[in-house]
């Protein structure tokens, strides 16, 4: 095998190190999507933030600190503990829960899905959100005729 220069020497050890850096970050993708697989819909203890449990529960933060009377734009992440946020608020651990869950029932099926940001401060790009209350989502479905269709008759001889 040739004798590399320093430069080649230089290249193959970037090329390492990107790969490196690669495989870090794949195996934390990896590890993220297996662990959020295994903990949805995880019942809700007093250490979760609310940003755990909407992750858990697959709702957008917002529902949760609306529900709660809490800023739905807060400044920064709010990371305090349900147990924290109770204390504040002069509630049980069990109100808050309650609350919680009554709220994350009602922002998912069969009952309509909450617009993409709070109502009072209107959606991130400045357009109305795609589902309002009161309309139906998806496509319309389409209307029955009143005659019959031929459907061919199978396994029958004619």
């Amino acid at each position: 095998m040739k004798n590399l220069g320093w430069r080649q020497w230089l290249v193959v050890l970037a090329f390492v190190l990107v790969v490196c850096v690669t495989g870090l970050f794949a195996v934390r993708t990896v590890r993220r999507a297996i662990y959020w697989h295994y903990h949805q819909d995880e019942p809700i203890r007093p250490w979760m933030s609310l940003g755990y449990i909407a992750h858990s529960y697959s709702v957008p933060p917002w529902v949760l600190h609306q529900a709660l009377g809490l800023p739905t734009k807060p400044v920064k992440p709010d990371r305090r503990p349900i147990r924290e946020i109770a204390r504040e608020q002069h509630r049980s651990v069990d109100q808050v829960i309650a609350i919680l869950k009554d709220a994350i029932v009602h922002s998912r099926p069969p009952y309509p899905p909450p617009p993409d940001a709070p109502p009072d401060e209107g959606s991130p790009h400045g357009q109305p959100p795609a589902f309002t209350p009161g309309q139906t989502k998806g496509p319309i479905p389409a209307q029955q005729t009143s005659e019959p269709t031929q459907e061919p008759m199978q396994g029958r001889s004619p």
